[in-house]
Formats: structure tokens, sequence, C-alpha cells
């Protein structure tokens, strides 16, 4: 089942739901970050009522989510323009995941600064050669995503992944939600300097929101992880995502555990 399935099914609690998760939305044995982190957005969407854009997260994927689980959003704030809201997935009542939203509408401004352009050596979506599925990829890309390479390979390998990426569904999904879903879709940027088969996992993510209403063409995103810096088991890496036209829509930060 897509999200939105899961979504549309999904048992409603007082402050949330609860739901399954499918084997095919796993990434080694828990769900995939990007889907976890979008049901706890919907979980948030649904108690807040009538929110503004979205326009920060905190997300921190504490323990593994899968079978069973149950979400729940909670309003820490509602100011004049923005709205703080809690949320959390739960496996058997322990925590798997938390996260921190922050929804704010637009004000005037008279700062207009935008340094977060696209690669220079990008290759265009419909240009761009596809993913093909390995005994190496994660179930939820094979089910769910469309991939395809959006840099040239390098004559070296480098710590950065930068992929063209779309839900399957993205005709019927909201655009918030699906950014969230692809924004953590690509490897961690360090891979392609380690060996095949390591385990990794996500420990954190800060996405900023760089528009109120993101939007793009035939659902297709530019997503790049960049690896930063690594050491001692952890490795930090920057992430950008932008819509079809070249626009940047998200910026983010992410934490990661390499076991080897």
């Amino acid at each position: 089942m897509n999200l939105g399935e899961l979504l549309t099914g999904a048992e409603p609690r007082g402050d949330g739901f609860a739901l399954s998760v499918p084997e095919t939305w796993h990434q080694g044995r828990t769900g995939y970050g990007g889907f976890s982190a979008a049901l706890a957005l919907a979980a948030a969407q649904r108690t807040g009522g009538d929110l503004p854009p979205l326009r920060s997260a905190q997300v921190a994927f504490v323990g593994p989510l899968y079978g069973g689980i149950e979400a729940r959003a909670r309003v820490l704030r509602r100011g004049k323009n923005a709205t703080w809201m809690a949320a959390e997935l739960l496996r058997e009542g322990e925590v798997g995941l938390t996260a921190a939203f922050v929804f704010m509408g637009p004000v005037e401004s008279s700062l207009h600064l935008n340094d977060c352009g696209p690669p220079a050596a990008l290759v265009p979506f419909d240009e761009a050669r596809p993913l093909v599925p390995n005994t190496h990829t994660p179930a939820f890309i094979r089910h769910y995503f469309e991939a395809r390479f959006a840099l040239p390979k390098p004559a070296q390998p480098e710590p950065e992944i930068c992929w063209w990426v779309r839900p399957r569904e993205h005709a019927s999904l909201d655009p918030t939600l699906a950014v969230l879903l692809c924004a953590d879709a690509v490897p961690p940027g360090v891979l392609p300097l380690m060996r095949p088969g390591i385990a990794v996992s996500s420990m954190t993510w800060q996405v900023n929101m760089l528009t109120p209403r993101p939007a793009t063409r035939d659902g297709w995103w530019l997503l790049r992880s960049v690896g930063t810096y690594a050491e001692a088991g952890c490795s930090s890496q920057q992430m950008q995502l932008w819509n079809a036209a070249g626009e940047p829509i998200l910026s983010a930060m992410q934490s990661v555990a390499l076991f080897g």
C-alpha cells in the first residue's frame, strides 16, 4: 500500500491514528525515515486543524518502527502567525520517532537571499539514467519510487549522491507530504566511500522548508546528499531538494550512524 492508501485506511485515534507498516516500506528492520517522518507530519496535520504551511521540522529516529504503530501529535503553542507541534510514533508503547514541527504563514520581508542553486553538472530528469534495483536496493525504493542518476559518474568515488526521485503515487499525494517522503530517499552521502553491505542508520534530521507551497512538474524532485564529516561511526551530511525547474524547496542536515 502506498502512503496515501495507508493514511486513508488508518484507524483514527483521539490525537492521531494507528496503522501497520508493511515490510515494503522498510529500510533494514525499520520503516524508511522519510516515510516515518511523513506519518508524523500527517498526524500533526490532522490534529492541528487549520495550520499554516510547514516551514521547519526536527526529527529524531529513536528506535525501530515496524508492524503495528501509533502516531500521536499535540499543539505546543499557537501564536499569531506560527504554530509549534510535537509528534511521536510508537510501537508497542515504546517511542520510535519524535518530531517537532513549525507551521508559519509568509510575512513581508525586505531580505531576499537565494544561494541554493542545483549542481552545475546536472542531468535533466528526462535525460537521466534510471536506477536499476539490485540486492542492496531498499524495498521502499523498489516498490514506491522512481529514481534516476542526476549527475555524471565521477572518475573517483566522492561523498555525494544526487538523484531525481518521485513517488509512484505523486498525482494524489499532498505536496508537503511528498517532499518529506522523498527528501530522505537517497543513501547517505558517504556511501560511495564505504564497503558494500555496511549497515547505516539515520539518527537525527533537521529540515527547513524553503517555500510555503512546494510544487514540481511530473512529480520529480532533485535530491542531493553530501557527506561533510565521518569519524568514530558518525557521519554528518548536508541535504538539499529542488523541484524540476531547479527552484530550492528544502534544505536539511542529518546525522547518520555507520556500523563499519
